[in-house]
């Protein structure tokens, strides 16, 4: 049995383990209330333009963007994976970029290539690990989603799309399902032909265009990306805190219990010291 005071020290320790972990818990309950708020404020605008830009992918026009357009053979596919800056928030990064792995041997397996964007830290080193081809990263976003920080290199993959590089883009994250509950997704960005919203019910009719559908529809479809990109890092945003929040909770309550078990441990070994010394006490004084 260890003795008393190395049991004192295992306490001490944990009980300064069980401080930080008290305090990231309310620093992420904090930031979580504010990532919900702006992830929330930003769900309406992002399924709308996603409706119309459904719309538009089945809409009757002489003008057809190239992101509208669907290509007969993939050779070549994108994708950007959206995780964390930091960790200690679950399985959140874990569990995105196993579906990710899963997602890329099947597309090796299918004859493939494959070009990544990595936003967040976690993502970008897993990435290199595997040694994916990397044409962009961005790390260090912060605790709020900036778009200039974001459009830079996610624009390397549409211009790989619009030169024919690669024939569809990918978009993997964790959607926010509630405080107990994230999903890791992968959603098909480009091209808009693989949206359903509206294809039973919108295949003879069109939008009037002002000035003219090029400049409407090229406009459009650039905030459509942006808007699908914004919303995918608040989501992963808002489901890393979280996470974060119920991780250092488990973590709290953990170090709450293994402190109460050395606690008895230790009155168990000072018990029995005093039973010792006790006991030498008596059988001296009987030699006597």
């Amino acid at each position: 049995m260890a003795s008393g005071k190395e049991i004192r020290n295992k306490i001490k320790s944990v009980e300064s383990t069980r401080k930080i972990t008290k305090a990231m818990e309310m620093v992420a309950a904090s930031k979580m209330r504010k990532a919900q708020d702006r992830m929330r404020a930003a769900r309406p605008y992002g399924e709308k333009i996603r409706r119309v830009a459904g719309n538009l992918s089945h809409a009757l026009t002489d003008y057809s963007h190239p992101f509208l357009e669907k290509r007969d053979e993939i050779k070549a596919v994108g994708l950007i994976t959206i995780t964390s800056d930091k960790g200690l928030c679950g399985g959140l990064n874990t569990n995105i970029l196993r579906l990710a792995l899963g997602r890329m041997k099947e597309w090796d397996a299918e004859g493939k290539t494959l070009q990544v964007t990595a936003v967040g830290n976690k993502g970008f080193g897993f990435m290199q690990r595997t040694g994916a081809r990397i044409v962009s990263h961005v790390v260090a976003i912060g605790d709020t989603p900036h778009l200039e920080k974001l459009i830079g290199p996610a624009k390397v993959q549409l211009d790989a799309y619009m030169n024919g590089e690669i024939d569809v883009l990918y978009l993997a994250y964790t959607r926010f399902i509630n405080t107990m509950k994230q999903e890791p997704v992968i959603e098909q960005l480009l091209p808009l032909a693989g949206e359903l919203v509206g294809s039973s019910t919108c295949n003879h009719w069109d939008y009037l265009y002002e000035p003219d559908a090029k400049s409407v529809i090229d406009t459009l479809l650039l905030r459509y990306v942006e808007a699908m990109l914004y919303q995918a890092v608040a989501e992963n945003m808002a489901s890393e805190q979280s996470a974060r929040m119920v991780a250092m909770k488990s973590a709290s309550d953990n170090a709450k219990n293994v402190i109460g078990e050395l606690r008895l441990v230790y009155n168990k070994a000072r018990q029995a010291a005093i039973t010792k010394e006790l006991s030498e006490i008596v059988g001296g004084a009987a030699a006597v």
